[in-house]
Formats: structure tokens, C-alpha cells, sequence
């Protein structure tokens, strides 16, 4: 089965923990082998969250303040600190410590609350700072490893929850606002300024690729998780990358409120991510795979083993087969064919093309629910 263990994107970690700083981005991107089945996809859930529904406020504007006043009013009061802390053990003592902090945004009034794997990741105990300062305990409610999202789950009354927008909508030059906690509790509800950068910006990391928001707002160690604003007060974005170099300055990453919400919905509803996949084990191809198999094309996915009752195994793929076409759309890697098959969902009929030997052969495949592990 195909499995996903991985690290993703900034949070803040103290110097004897685990480092989540890979090449130039502060956190890791879903690190990994490529192994198992290719799952990709979200099951499109219907469960209706209200307060993730209702109508997208007027847009944010005054001749007297600055729109970012009012930005930070309706949205700071959903913006949570997170500590991650963990159970350390000797032969003289036990005790609890800190191993890191993040943000996160209410999702549901309810108490969900959404951040990144990252944030929460290998922890014993979470603990959650609202805005009013009172600090509760977490409990974890399912996390999805491949896109460094998780909720969390606390018992409060009152909460205030952000309003999700369309992430779709929003243009490369608008207002975009950051809000979450850098270095931690000190320096809460922290609001930092910029403006959509870039759109759909895809970002390949250890064999997996992202497409993301970027933006100029500043965004630091401890700012993981927080939210990414536009002018209507909505939600676009979850704050995740920062790209460190000494020749950049303003090279920010956040995951898109359309990816975040059905990973969320389905978190809360299944306590886990739902996918389709197609049910195979292989990788890249490469020069080296080229010539040690006699493959007759440079790029693709070379599927290496099939388990029996899968849903490629049972559509007529074949160990030694490369897949290089799906539903229409070059495949040049795995990277490529999850980013296709993230636009279906379960009972979707797809066509794929791959080259056995020197024939080229179209087969017909029906996504199924990948299995729990």
C-alpha cells in the first residue's frame, strides 16, 4: 500500500529536535520513498459545515482605516497558538517540553481546528492558546501526511470561526493578509501585510509536488498553520512555506482554502483523508531504469508490481507497463499523475495510455477507495 509519511513546510522546532528545514524551505515537503499505491484524490464529501457556508462578507473597505484593521478584528479572534509538547524521560526525572509552537484557524464553531502535520507532529500533548490568552488542551483528530494538514479538536463555548473563501477566485496583485503566531506565544496574533505574488505555483519535493499560493507576507517560524486573507475577510490560504536564502527576501508559500477544505471536511467526517487510487507499486522512469528494463520511452511511471485486486491490476495493467498518458494529460512522473488523478474522485472512469515494450495500449480504469492501512 502506498504510504505517506512526511514532513511539510515551516514551523518552529528547538535545536535537539527534528529539523524541518530541507534544501531552502524551513520545514520538509512530505518527504519519502516512492512506494505502494498511487493515491491521490479526495472522495468529494457533502457534509455540510454552516459556518464554512454561509455567504462571503461584503468587501472590506473604508475611506477612514486601512482594510487590514478590520481584516485582523474578524479574523484574529480565529487565529489559535499551538505547543506541541512531548514526554521526555530519565532515569532522574520525567517531564513535559516544548519541541515546538504553530498557529492554527478555527474551523467550526464547533472546535475544530485546522494547522499543519508539521505543527503537530510526533506529539504527546497539544496545547492550544486562544486569542483571549486562556490556554486548553487538544486532542488530535486525523491528520493527512501528504498535503501537512491536520485538525484538532478542543471543547470551548464561544469560539469564533474564519469564513473559508474560494481560493480560485483570488488574483495575483490583491491584498493579502497573514496572520498567525512567529516565534511562538510572545508574539501572538502577529498581522503582517503583502499581496497575492503568484497563483498555482508548483513546488516538487522529494518526489512530490504542490501547487500553492504565493505571497510577500511575511511569513516566519511559528506562522505555520496561521491563515492567509484576502479583502473580503475570507480565508484563502493555510501559511506553510518560506523559502530561506541569503539571495531571497519574499518568497512565502500557503496551501489553497479550496485543497484545505475537503481534506478537513473529510478529516472530521472519517477521522482520515478518503482517496481514490489506482493500485500500483513502481517509480520515475529514469536512464538508468531505461536501460536496465529496455524501455522504449524516457519519462513516465514505471509500474514495478500490481497488487491482485486492485483497481489497475483488474483494468489489464501489467508489470514492466509505463504509464505515460492519464485521462488525456502527459505523465512524465509521479508528480504528474497524482496532481491528474487530485481532480477525480472514487467511481471515476479514466483512460490511461502505457507503452508495453514498443506497443502503445489504451486501457480503461475505474478509481477506487484506497484502503486503510
Amino acid at each position: 500500500m502506498y504510504h505517506d509519511d512526511h514532513d511539510f513546510y515551516s514551523g518552529q522546532r528547538r535545536p535537539n529536535l527534528i529539523s524541518y528545514i530541507a534544501a531552502v524551505l524551513i520545514g520538509a515537503i512530505l518527504g519519502g520513498v516512492i512506494a505502494a499505491f498511487v493515491t491521490t484524490g479526495l472522495l468529494n464529501n457533502s457534509q455540510n459545515f454552516s459556518t464554512r457556508e454561509k455567504e462571503s462578507p461584503a468587501p472590506i473597505e473604508a475611506a477612514t482605516e486601512s482594510p487590514v484593521v478590520r481584516i485582523a478584528e474578524e479574523i484574529g479572534p480565529a487565529v489559535v497558538g499551538i505547543s506541541n509538547r512531548v514526554d521526555v524521560s530519565s532515569f532522574f526525572y520525567n517531564q513535559q517540553v516544548e519541541q515546538g509552537t504553530g498557529s492554527g484557524v478555527i474551523f467550526d464553531e464547533a472546535g475544530y481546528i485546522v494547522t499543519n502535520y508539521h505543527v503537530i507532529q510526533d506529539s504527546d500533548q497539544l496545547v492550544i492558546t486562544l486569542p483571549n490568552g486562556k490556554q486548553v488542551s487538544g486532542k488530535l483528530v486525523g491528520v493527512d501526511s501528504r498535503t501537512d494538514l491536520a485538525v484538532i479538536k478542543i471543547n470551548e463555548k464561544g469560539l469564533k470561526s474564519a469564513v473559508f473563501g474560494d481560493s480560485d477566485k483570488i488574483k495575483v496583485g490583491e491584498l493579502a493578509v497573514a496572520i498567525g503566531n512567529p516565534l511562538g506565544e510572545q508574539l501572538a496574533s502577529t498581522v503582517t501585510t503583502g499581496v497575492i505574488s503568484a497563483l498555482n505555483r508548483t513546488v516538487d519535493v522529494n518526489e512530490q509536488r504542490f501547487q500553492l499560493i504565493q505571497t510577500d507576507a511575511a511569513i516566519n517560524p511559528g506562522n505555520s498553520g496561521g491563515a492567509l486573507v484576502n479583502s473580503r475577510g475570507e480565508v484563502v490560504g493555510i501559511n506553510s512555506v518560506k523559502i530561506v536564502d541569503i539571495n531571497v527576501e519574499g518568497l512565502n508559500f500557503a496551501i489553497p482554502s479550496n485543497t484545505v477544505k475537503p481534506i478537513v471536511k473529510s478529516i472530521i467526517k472519517n477521522g482520515r483523508v478518503i482517496r481514490p487510487w489506482i493500485g500500483i507499486i513502481g517509480g520515475d522512469v529514469n536512464p538508468a531504469m531505461k536501460e536496465r528494463f529496455g524501455l522504449s520511452v524516457d519519462t513516465g511511471v514505471f509500474v514495478s508490481e500490481l497488487p491482485p485486486e486492485g483497481p489497475a491490476a483488474k483494468a489489464g495493467l501489467e508489470s514492466g507497463d509505463v504509464i505515460i498518458s492519464f485521462d488525456g494529460h502527459d505523465v512524465r512522473n509521479f508528480g504528474d499523475l497524482r496532481t491528474y488523478i487530485d481532480k477525480h474522485k472514487i467511481g471515476d472512469e479514466v483512460r490511461l495510455v502505457v507503452m508495453r515494450g514498443t506497443d502503445k495500449k489504451s486501457i480503461q480504469l475505474k478509481l477506487e477507495q484506497m484502503p486503510e492501512e
